[in-house]
């Protein structure tokens, strides 16, 4: 990537920094200082370092030679390309650099979150094409909706995340503030939709943390969650809805589990003996000071895992005496309705999960009676 530059006065390049649209066209001269003792004939053109054909050259005068350029695209660098005239030796003699681009559009999708109540963080996407191929300053600015001055974010992030800033402060709550963002650059300017928003219905908190999944007892089927809320949640007096995922070592695919409510344990059922899970848990304040909105759900936790014990260890560890025909056809009934539990006690329904213990029970009542 080149970096645009104007050298001294051995020769002038006109129109100097001209700014374009692209496909637009452009005639350019090199005027030669008399001191040099060149002639235009001898010069070339060069775009980005690369010589431009000498078709589009045209001498004018013993020291002018212009070139015509047609249908440009738009700069490969928002600095801006650099057009250069050069003696025949490759000596550079002038240059100029081409602003090929367009005018912004209104920019879109502006979102904003608060992490805590205590700062806010907005995005926003370029509006229409996009990419303007020339330097284009966006500006985020907001104010208290019914009074108060007009503010400026200060603090603009860069790289893939350059269309978003960050107010660390200094925001009032029960009061909605007014946030736009403006667009500017050499060829015109354009303005976002306003958005309207309240701090406390975008507020979003770190996720839960020291997420612990273990064993329910020799279930092979089960496995319980714990968590601890995150802390903000004292801060700000509001409670919290929960959302737990988890997946197979070997596979990609989460499932989901909403129902979590407000509690910080869960028990997950129906999964396979012998298998390790990877589980994860987030977090969406609601009911920030009486406020019936939901706020955002946070990132994640960083997964835990545990494995269900093996069906097989159990069945080798069993004192059950070898069962006879009658015996057989009800553990095999058994195993039968043990998979139907299996396969429709999912999430954390409380009833479900009774349903499913009070059978366990039942079961090891009904082996410990034909022992006996």
């Amino acid at each position: 990537m080149y970096t645009c530059f104007h050298h001294p006065d051995e020769a002038v390049i006109s129109p100097q920094d001209p700014v374009l649209h692209i496909g637009s066209s452009l005639t350019a001269t090199c005027t030669l200082g008399p001191e040099l003792g060149l002639h235009a004939s001898t010069l070339y053109w060069t775009l980005n370092g690369i010589s431009v054909s000498s078709s589009t050259y045209s001498v004018l005068s013993p020291d002018t030679l212009s070139i015509t350029l047609h249908n440009l695209n738009g700069s490969q660098q928002q600095s801006g390309d650099n057009l250069v005239c050069h003696g025949a030796d490759g000596h550079v003699l002038a240059g100029s650099c081409l602003y090929v681009g367009r005018p912004p559009e209104k920019p879109v999708n502006l979102t904003c979150w608060s992490h805590n109540t205590k700062d806010l963080s907005c995005k926003w996407s370029p509006g229409g094409l996009g990419e303007t191929h020339i330097q284009t300053k966006y500006t985020l600015k907001y104010k208290l909706r019914w009074y108060g001055r007009e503010k400026e974010c200060e603090v603009y992030n860069t790289g893939k995340q350059r269309y978003s800033c960050y107010i660390p402060r200094n925001l009032a709550l029960f009061t909605p503030y007014e946030i736009w963002v403006e667009a500017g650059n050499q060829l015109g300017s354009a303005t976002s939709d306003i958005t309207m928003l309240d701090i406390l219905d975008v507020v979003t908190t770190d996720p839960p943390a020291n997420v612990q999944v273990s064993r329910v007892g020799d279930l092979e089927d089960q496995l319980t969650v714990r968590w601890a809320s995150p802390p903000e949640l004292k801060d700000i007096l509001f409670q919290a809805k929960y959302q737990i995922r988890y997946r197979l070592e070997d596979s990609s695919e989460w499932k989901v589990v909403d129902d979590v409510g407000n509690q910080t344990s869960c028990r997950l059922a129906g999964l396979q003996p012998g298998t390790v899970y990877f589980v994860q848990v987030r977090c969406n304040p609601v009911g920030i000071y009486g406020s019936r909105k939901p706020g955002i759900w946070s990132d994640w936790s960083h997964p835990a895992a545990a494995s269900t014990p093996s069906s097989e260890r159990l069945q080798s560890g069993s004192c059950d005496p070898k069962p006879g025909e009658q015996n057989s056809t009800l553990r095999r009934e058994l195993k039968q309705f043990f998979g139907w539990v299996r396969k429709h006690v999912s999430g954390c329904s409380g009833m479900s999960i009774k349903l499913y213990d009070q059978w366990r029970v039942w079961l090891q009542k009904s082996h410990k009676t034909r022992n006996q």
